[in-house]
């Protein structure tokens, strides 16, 4: 396959949405003893190795060893709907031996130069999807993600040379775990930090992520000047499709409209729509949230629900959630929106350029996001593009 020309917009752009794919002991390196079974372990079934999480076969990610992988932007043609077909694994294509520069921050960099990016957050690709799996075992939820954490600051740092800003996971279960992981990433140079979208659950119980335990745990992330993202990836919502005859444990290309009809952009709406109605923002206002490939088709009916019912009952507020919306949220949205409209509603000034390079679903060349770009000012472009994401990294 011929080498890709990277396309250059003319300075070095800040991506909000690079991955690395993680190493085979992401989550075993530092499990304490005796907790395997609790957590992540491997085990030969059939002649294949399988990941397991508290003892089942986990099938979040169908390749979860990615070598090989599939190539960056594989699935672009079918992303934009210019490519039809019922099994999305077909159309992978051929898969490819694993890039060096997926799993090391040193093989990285030059492929940040390359593709003129100055820097870029960084995010897991199956830690994000091991949540819900561990949702009934909140002491074991806490182990396998703090095991996680420290595996990822030994392979990554969260700050590479001020170029890659790798994410460690935050799960909310246990309120005081929560704080104590917090000071752990921030005594260790986090910028941002983490979580899955949707409400916090566990044996017995279900709340908000906005719920007043979490108080001190938002308002230290304010404090720190660091980003809160909520990345896309298991929620949880499946939950809600079995009401319909679906549901089951969450697959990451596995294809039924109807699943996708009902869970959809629901988690991250209904997300940032709890920390708002719930007070966090109006409480922090120097909180900074991003969503990161969450899409942005959900956020038109935010800003319509919190415009309408503000209006009718304004004391259920403090300050006004339109404002706060704008001022503390920063979403980078898929490349194949409607980005003129997410401009319309929530400005050129709070929106994210990202990649979800290397994966599959991605830009294969990252900056060529560029080119979904249409309509927009020079300005615009590059606040996009580079000044919006530097300017979340540098507080």
């Amino acid at each position: 396959m011929a080498a890709i020309e990277y396309t250059d917009v003319g300075f070095q752009a800040f991506d909000a949405d690079h991955h690395y794919y993680e190493a085979p002991d992401a989550f075993t390196r530092y499990t304490p003893k005796g907790w395997e079974k609790r957590t992540m372990q491997w085990a030969e079934l059939n002649g294949k190795r399988r990941l397991l999480v508290a003892g089942r076969v986990n099938r979040f990610i169908p390749n979860p060893l990615f070598d090989p992988v599939a190539r960056p932007g594989a699935l672009d043609d079918y992303f934009r709907g210019r490519r039809a077909g019922d099994d999305i694994r077909a159309a992978f294509g051929e898969l490819e031996a694993i890039n060096p520069g997926y799993r090391d921050p040193a093989a990285r960099v030059p492929m940040l130069d390359a593709q003129n990016i100055q820097s870029a957050f960084v995010f897991p690709t199956l830690g994000v999807g091991m949540e819900e799996a561990l949702v009934d075992d909140v002491e074991a939820a806490h182990v396998a993600f703090h095991a996680f954490n420290e595996w990822m600051h030994d392979d990554w740092t969260f700050n590479y040379q001020d170029r890659l800003y790798p994410a460690p996971y935050l799960n909310l279960q246990d309120p005081a775990k929560a704080m104590q992981e917090l000071e752990w990433v921030l005594e260790r140079g986090a910028r941002v930090i983490v979580m899955r979208p949707g409400p916090v659950r566990g044996p017995g119980f279900a709340r908000s992520p906005g719920d007043s335990v979490y108080d001190s745990f938002w308002a230290r992330i304010a404090e720190a000047g660091i980003v809160a993202a909520f990345h896309s990836g298991d929620a949880g919502y499946n939950r809600y499709a079995e009401d319909y005859g679906n549901g089951g444990q969450m697959e990451a290309f596995r294809v039924n409209p109807l699943i996708g009809l009902i869970t959809g952009h629901r988690p991250i709406h209904d997300t940032i729509g709890a920390l708002i109605c719930d007070g966090v923002f109006a409480r922090n206002p120097k909180l900074r949230v991003a969503t990161i490939e969450a899409g942005s088709d959900w956020v038109v009916d935010l800003y319509r629900y919190f415009k309408k019912t503000y209006a009718q009952r304004p004391t259920s507020f403090v300050g006004d959630p339109v404002e706060q919306l704008h001022n503390q949220l920063w979403i980078s949205p898929y490349y194949e929106d409607d980005l003129q409209n997410l401009r319309a509603v929530h400005g050129a000034d709070r929106m994210l350029f990202g990649s979800d390079y290397p994966h599959a679903e991605g830009l294969a060349d990252p900056c060529a996001f560029i080119n979904d770009l249409e309509g927009f000012s020079a300005d615009e472009i590059k606040l996009i593009m580079r000044e919006n994401g530097l300017a979340l990294v540098n507080g």
